[in-house]
Protein backbone atom coordinates (compact mmCIF):
# COMPACT_ATOMS: atom_id res chain seq x y z
CA UNK A 1 0.00 0.00 0.00
CA UNK A 2 1.12 3.50 -0.71
CA UNK A 3 2.36 5.45 1.97
CA UNK A 4 1.52 8.85 2.60
CA UNK A 5 3.12 11.87 0.79
CA UNK A 6 2.84 14.40 4.31
CA UNK A 7 1.89 13.04 7.65
CA UNK A 8 2.01 16.16 9.97
CA UNK A 9 3.65 15.70 13.72
CA UNK A 10 0.82 16.32 15.46
CA UNK A 11 -2.12 14.30 16.28
CA UNK A 12 -4.66 15.58 14.22
CA UNK A 13 -7.62 13.63 16.34
CA UNK A 14 -7.20 16.51 18.88
CA UNK A 15 -8.56 19.71 17.17
CA UNK A 16 -6.49 23.03 18.02
CA UNK A 17 -8.73 25.87 19.48
CA UNK A 18 -7.89 28.51 17.33
CA UNK A 19 -8.66 31.92 19.77
CA UNK A 20 -9.35 35.16 17.23
CA UNK A 21 -8.95 38.19 19.41
CA UNK A 22 -11.01 40.67 18.21
CA UNK A 23 -11.45 44.12 20.47
CA UNK A 24 -13.07 47.28 18.91
CA UNK A 25 -11.42 48.27 15.96
CA UNK A 26 -10.06 45.16 14.95
CA UNK A 27 -9.46 44.95 10.50
CA UNK A 28 -11.78 42.77 9.02
CA UNK A 29 -9.54 40.96 6.39
CA UNK A 30 -6.57 40.76 9.11
CA UNK A 31 -9.10 37.81 10.98
CA UNK A 32 -11.53 37.28 8.31
CA UNK A 33 -9.18 35.54 5.87
CA UNK A 34 -7.18 33.47 8.06
CA UNK A 35 -10.53 32.37 9.68
CA UNK A 36 -11.88 31.31 6.65
CA UNK A 37 -8.73 29.28 5.14
CA UNK A 38 -8.85 27.45 8.97
CA UNK A 39 -12.69 26.50 8.47
CA UNK A 40 -12.34 25.34 4.60
CA UNK A 41 -9.58 23.47 6.14
CA UNK A 42 -11.98 20.96 8.36
CA UNK A 43 -13.96 20.93 5.22
CA UNK A 44 -11.14 19.77 3.01
CA UNK A 45 -9.35 17.22 5.17
CA UNK A 46 -12.59 15.65 6.14
CA UNK A 47 -12.14 16.53 10.32
CA UNK A 48 -12.08 18.56 12.31
CA UNK A 49 -8.75 19.96 12.80
CA UNK A 50 -9.54 23.37 14.44
CA UNK A 51 -12.40 24.90 16.61
CA UNK A 52 -12.44 28.64 15.68
CA UNK A 53 -13.51 31.10 18.74
CA UNK A 54 -13.74 34.30 18.42
CA UNK A 55 -13.16 36.82 21.70
CA UNK A 56 -12.73 40.09 23.21
CA UNK A 57 -13.55 42.01 26.27
CA UNK A 58 -16.61 42.42 25.89
CA UNK A 59 -19.30 40.42 24.19
CA UNK A 60 -19.93 42.87 21.06
CA UNK A 61 -17.24 44.96 19.44
CA UNK A 62 -16.82 47.15 16.13
CA UNK A 63 -14.98 45.73 13.34
CA UNK A 64 -12.66 48.52 11.07
CA UNK A 65 -15.28 48.88 8.36
CA UNK A 66 -18.64 49.07 11.44
CA UNK A 67 -19.60 45.85 11.57
CA UNK A 68 -21.06 45.22 14.73
CA UNK A 69 -19.66 42.04 15.88
CA UNK A 70 -21.92 39.92 18.81
CA UNK A 71 -21.93 36.73 20.47
CA UNK A 72 -18.36 36.85 21.26
CA UNK A 73 -17.05 34.82 23.74
CA UNK A 74 -15.36 36.81 27.38
CA UNK A 75 -11.74 36.62 27.35
CA UNK A 76 -10.87 33.16 28.88
CA UNK A 77 -9.04 32.48 32.06
CA UNK A 78 -6.70 29.70 31.25
CA UNK A 79 -6.44 28.31 27.48
CA UNK A 80 -5.62 24.91 27.61
CA UNK A 81 -3.21 23.23 24.84
CA UNK A 82 -3.25 22.34 22.20
CA UNK A 83 -4.42 26.70 21.35
CA UNK A 84 -3.19 29.30 19.44
CA UNK A 85 -4.22 32.79 19.86
CA UNK A 86 -3.91 35.10 16.41
CA UNK A 87 -4.42 38.84 17.38
CA UNK A 88 -4.91 41.31 14.63
CA UNK A 89 -4.04 44.60 14.31
CA UNK A 90 -6.62 47.54 14.48
CA UNK A 91 -7.43 50.93 13.11
CA UNK A 92 -6.15 53.65 14.72
CA UNK A 93 -9.37 54.77 16.02
CA UNK A 94 -9.37 52.21 18.46
CA UNK A 95 -6.37 54.01 20.15
CA UNK A 96 -8.70 56.66 21.06
CA UNK A 97 -9.49 57.29 24.64
CA UNK A 98 -12.41 55.62 24.74
CA UNK A 99 -11.10 52.82 24.35
CA UNK A 100 -7.91 52.99 26.55
CA UNK A 101 -9.64 50.90 29.08
CA UNK A 102 -10.16 47.77 26.75
CA UNK A 103 -6.74 48.16 25.08
CA UNK A 104 -5.75 47.90 28.49
CA UNK A 105 -7.80 44.92 29.66
CA UNK A 106 -6.71 42.96 26.22
CA UNK A 107 -3.19 44.25 27.55
CA UNK A 108 -3.30 42.63 30.89
CA UNK A 109 -4.93 39.30 29.66
CA UNK A 110 -2.57 38.84 26.85
CA UNK A 111 0.35 39.31 30.10
CA UNK A 112 -1.78 36.85 32.15
CA UNK A 113 -1.79 34.04 29.25
CA UNK A 114 1.51 34.24 27.80
CA UNK A 115 0.85 33.13 24.57
CA UNK A 116 3.79 31.76 22.83
CA UNK A 117 4.98 28.86 24.83
CA UNK A 118 4.55 25.35 23.89
CA UNK A 119 1.12 24.31 23.40
CA UNK A 120 -0.16 27.49 23.36
CA UNK A 121 1.08 29.77 20.15
CA UNK A 122 1.15 32.93 19.40
CA UNK A 123 -0.25 34.12 15.81
CA UNK A 124 -0.21 38.11 15.25
CA UNK A 125 -1.19 39.98 11.67
CA UNK A 126 -0.34 42.87 11.05
CA UNK A 127 -0.07 45.65 14.23
CA UNK A 128 -1.62 42.35 16.18
CA UNK A 129 2.31 42.38 17.10
CA UNK A 130 2.11 45.88 18.94
CA UNK A 131 -0.33 44.53 20.83
CA UNK A 132 2.16 41.33 21.81
CA UNK A 133 4.90 43.74 22.30
CA UNK A 134 2.92 46.00 24.87
CA UNK A 135 2.09 42.06 26.79
CA UNK A 136 5.92 41.30 26.80
CA UNK A 137 5.59 38.70 24.91
CA UNK A 138 8.28 39.62 21.72
CA UNK A 139 11.12 40.05 24.32
CA UNK A 140 14.38 38.08 22.25
CA UNK A 141 12.34 37.63 18.96
CA UNK A 142 12.75 37.61 15.38
CA UNK A 143 9.39 39.31 14.16
CA UNK A 144 7.92 41.58 11.49
CA UNK A 145 4.50 43.59 11.36
CA UNK A 146 3.07 45.76 8.69
CA UNK A 147 5.65 47.82 7.27
CA UNK A 148 4.56 51.11 8.11
CA UNK A 149 4.70 49.84 11.51
CA UNK A 150 8.00 48.52 11.30
CA UNK A 151 9.85 51.25 13.75
CA UNK A 152 6.88 51.59 16.23
CA UNK A 153 7.43 47.69 17.11
CA UNK A 154 10.93 48.01 17.31
CA UNK A 155 10.85 50.80 19.97
CA UNK A 156 7.48 48.30 21.89
CA UNK A 157 10.06 45.61 21.81
CA UNK A 158 13.81 47.13 22.11
CA UNK A 159 14.86 43.53 22.69
CA UNK A 160 13.45 42.06 19.88
CA UNK A 161 14.82 41.63 16.10
CA UNK A 162 12.25 43.32 13.73
CA UNK A 163 12.74 41.74 10.09
CA UNK A 164 11.40 44.35 7.65
CA UNK A 165 10.40 42.89 3.95
CA UNK A 166 9.20 40.01 5.23
CA UNK A 167 6.03 38.21 4.36
CA UNK A 168 5.70 36.38 7.99
CA UNK A 169 8.25 35.27 10.54
CA UNK A 170 8.63 32.42 12.67
CA UNK A 171 10.38 32.24 16.02
CA UNK A 172 10.08 29.28 18.46
CA UNK A 173 5.99 29.12 19.04
CA UNK A 174 5.68 33.06 18.17
CA UNK A 175 4.55 33.68 14.37
CA UNK A 176 4.27 37.23 13.15
CA UNK A 177 3.03 38.33 9.59
CA UNK A 178 2.88 41.26 7.76
CA UNK A 179 0.00 43.36 6.76
CA UNK A 180 -3.57 42.17 5.37
CA UNK A 181 -3.14 39.73 2.94
CA UNK A 182 -0.19 38.51 4.56
CA UNK A 183 -2.45 37.09 7.62
CA UNK A 184 -3.70 34.45 4.68
CA UNK A 185 -0.58 33.59 3.75
CA UNK A 186 0.51 32.43 7.24
CA UNK A 187 -2.46 30.58 7.41
CA UNK A 188 -2.30 28.36 4.64
CA UNK A 189 1.83 27.56 6.03
CA UNK A 190 0.23 26.82 9.05
CA UNK A 191 -2.45 24.77 7.56
CA UNK A 192 0.65 22.87 5.52
CA UNK A 193 2.02 21.93 8.25
CA UNK A 194 -0.74 21.12 10.21
CA UNK A 195 -2.80 18.90 7.43
CA UNK A 196 -0.49 18.47 4.93
CA UNK A 197 0.10 20.92 1.72
CA UNK A 198 -2.57 18.78 -0.70
CA UNK A 199 -5.04 20.30 2.07
CA UNK A 200 -3.66 24.10 1.78
CA UNK A 201 -3.37 23.54 -1.99
CA UNK A 202 -6.91 22.74 -2.01
CA UNK A 203 -7.95 25.53 0.53
CA UNK A 204 -5.83 27.86 -1.73
CA UNK A 205 -7.78 26.74 -4.75
CA UNK A 206 -11.66 27.11 -2.86
CA UNK A 207 -10.21 30.67 -2.07
CA UNK A 208 -8.79 31.85 -5.34
CA UNK A 209 -5.63 33.17 -4.09
CA UNK A 210 -2.21 31.69 -5.06
CA UNK A 211 -0.10 29.05 -2.34
CA UNK A 212 3.12 31.82 -1.81
CA UNK A 213 5.98 30.90 0.42
CA UNK A 214 7.31 33.34 3.13
CA UNK A 215 10.40 34.92 2.36
CA UNK A 216 11.80 33.41 5.75
CA UNK A 217 11.14 30.11 4.30
CA UNK A 218 14.47 28.59 3.17
CA UNK A 219 12.70 26.93 -0.10
CA UNK A 220 9.56 26.47 -1.49
CA UNK A 221 8.21 22.53 -0.57
CA UNK A 222 8.02 20.72 -3.90
CA UNK A 223 4.03 19.76 -2.49
CA UNK A 224 3.45 23.48 -2.61
CA UNK A 225 5.69 24.49 -6.15
CA UNK A 226 3.49 24.36 -9.36
CA UNK A 227 0.22 24.98 -7.51
CA UNK A 228 0.01 29.07 -8.22
CA UNK A 229 -2.70 28.26 -10.00
CA UNK A 230 -6.77 28.03 -10.53
CA UNK A 231 -7.22 25.13 -12.99
CA UNK A 232 -9.27 22.86 -11.24
CA UNK A 233 -8.58 19.93 -13.37
CA UNK A 234 -4.41 19.97 -12.81
CA UNK A 235 -5.19 20.61 -9.36
CA UNK A 236 -7.43 17.44 -9.05
CA UNK A 237 -3.64 15.39 -10.53
CA UNK A 238 -1.66 17.26 -8.63
CA UNK A 239 -3.47 16.04 -5.40
CA UNK A 240 -3.38 12.68 -6.57
CA UNK A 241 0.32 12.53 -7.03
CA UNK A 242 0.78 14.07 -4.42
CA UNK A 243 -0.96 12.08 -1.99
CA UNK A 244 -0.20 8.90 -3.88
CA UNK A 245 3.40 8.98 -5.21
CA UNK A 246 4.45 5.75 -4.84
CA UNK A 247 2.06 4.09 -7.41
CA UNK A 248 2.52 4.01 -10.95
CA UNK A 249 2.14 7.25 -12.65
CA UNK A 250 2.56 7.48 -16.44
CA UNK A 251 1.21 10.64 -18.61
CA UNK A 252 -1.89 8.30 -19.70
CA UNK A 253 -2.77 7.38 -16.24
CA UNK A 254 -3.03 11.27 -15.35
CA UNK A 255 -4.56 12.11 -18.37
CA UNK A 256 -7.40 9.74 -17.54
CA UNK A 257 -8.11 10.98 -14.08
CA UNK A 258 -9.35 14.41 -16.00
CA UNK A 259 -10.85 12.44 -18.91
CA UNK A 260 -8.31 14.21 -21.41
CA UNK A 261 -5.32 13.02 -23.65
CA UNK A 262 -1.61 12.83 -22.28
CA UNK A 263 -0.72 15.51 -25.27
CA UNK A 264 -3.84 17.75 -23.42
CA UNK A 265 -2.23 17.07 -20.02
CA UNK A 266 1.08 18.11 -20.94
CA UNK A 267 -0.90 21.36 -22.37
CA UNK A 268 -2.18 22.01 -19.61
CA UNK A 269 1.26 21.66 -17.30
CA UNK A 270 2.88 23.82 -19.73
CA UNK A 271 0.03 26.77 -19.87
CA UNK A 272 -0.69 26.61 -15.76
CA UNK A 273 2.33 24.71 -14.02
CA UNK A 274 5.41 26.20 -16.11
CA UNK A 275 6.77 21.90 -15.82
CA UNK A 276 5.87 18.94 -17.20
CA UNK A 277 3.76 15.81 -15.41
CA UNK A 278 6.89 13.70 -15.32
CA UNK A 279 9.14 16.21 -13.76
CA UNK A 280 6.35 16.99 -11.26
CA UNK A 281 6.10 13.49 -10.38
CA UNK A 282 10.07 13.17 -10.10
CA UNK A 283 9.85 16.25 -7.94
CA UNK A 284 7.05 15.01 -5.58
CA UNK A 285 8.59 11.50 -5.58
CA UNK A 286 11.91 13.00 -4.30
CA UNK A 287 10.65 15.15 -1.49
CA UNK A 288 9.22 11.91 0.10
CA UNK A 289 12.41 10.59 -0.56
CA UNK A 290 14.32 12.99 1.58
CA UNK A 291 11.97 12.59 3.90
CA UNK A 292 12.52 9.07 4.55
CA UNK A 293 16.27 9.17 4.04
CA UNK A 294 15.89 12.17 7.23
CA UNK A 295 14.11 9.99 9.09
CA UNK A 296 16.84 7.32 8.92
CA UNK A 297 15.78 4.77 5.94
CA UNK A 298 17.97 3.47 4.07
CA UNK A 299 18.34 4.05 0.16
CA UNK A 300 16.88 1.22 -0.44
CA UNK A 301 13.98 1.09 1.55
CA UNK A 302 13.72 5.16 0.49
CA UNK A 303 13.72 4.19 -3.29
CA UNK A 304 10.94 1.80 -2.77
CA UNK A 305 8.18 4.06 -0.18
CA UNK A 306 9.14 6.98 -2.99
CA UNK A 307 7.84 4.91 -5.79
CA UNK A 308 11.51 4.61 -7.36
CA UNK A 309 11.70 1.05 -9.55
CA UNK A 310 15.61 1.17 -7.91
CA UNK A 311 18.61 2.84 -5.91
CA UNK A 312 19.73 3.91 -9.20
CA UNK A 313 16.60 5.70 -10.38
CA UNK A 314 16.82 7.60 -7.47
CA UNK A 315 20.40 8.77 -7.49
CA UNK A 316 19.23 9.68 -11.37
CA UNK A 317 15.90 11.56 -10.41
CA UNK A 318 17.79 13.20 -7.32
CA UNK A 319 20.34 14.62 -9.75
CA UNK A 320 17.68 15.79 -12.25
CA UNK A 321 16.13 17.78 -9.74
CA UNK A 322 19.08 19.49 -8.89
CA UNK A 323 19.91 18.18 -5.05
CA UNK A 324 22.98 18.78 -3.87
CA UNK A 325 25.34 15.74 -3.33
CA UNK A 326 23.46 12.18 -3.55
CA UNK A 327 20.79 10.50 -1.58
CA UNK A 328 22.70 8.80 1.30
CA UNK A 329 20.95 6.52 3.92
CA UNK A 330 22.04 4.07 6.56
CA UNK A 331 25.54 2.59 5.26
CA UNK A 332 24.59 -0.61 4.44
CA UNK A 333 22.60 0.51 1.60
CA UNK A 334 24.17 3.16 0.55
CA UNK A 335 24.04 3.36 -3.57
CA UNK A 336 27.81 3.51 -5.15
CA UNK A 337 29.39 6.65 -5.69
CA UNK A 338 31.26 7.09 -9.38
Amino acid sequence: MASNAHTPARDQQTPIDLWFLLPSGSLVLDWAGPAEAFRIANLKSGQTLFNLRFCAPKSQSTGSVGLTLANLEPLPERIAAPAWVLIVGVTSAWVADSAEAEQAEVVRWLTHIRPGQPGVRLVTVCTGAQLAARAGLLHGKRVTTHHEHLDELAKLAPSATVLPDRVFVQDGEVWTSAGVSAGIDLALHLISAEAGPVVAARVAQDMAVALRRGPDDPQLSPFLSHRQHLNAKLHKVQDAVSQSPREAWGADRMAKLIHTTPRSLNRLFADHAQTTPLAYLRGIRVAVARGALSAGATVAHTADVAGFGSDLALRRAWLATGMPGSPSGRSRSRPTQH
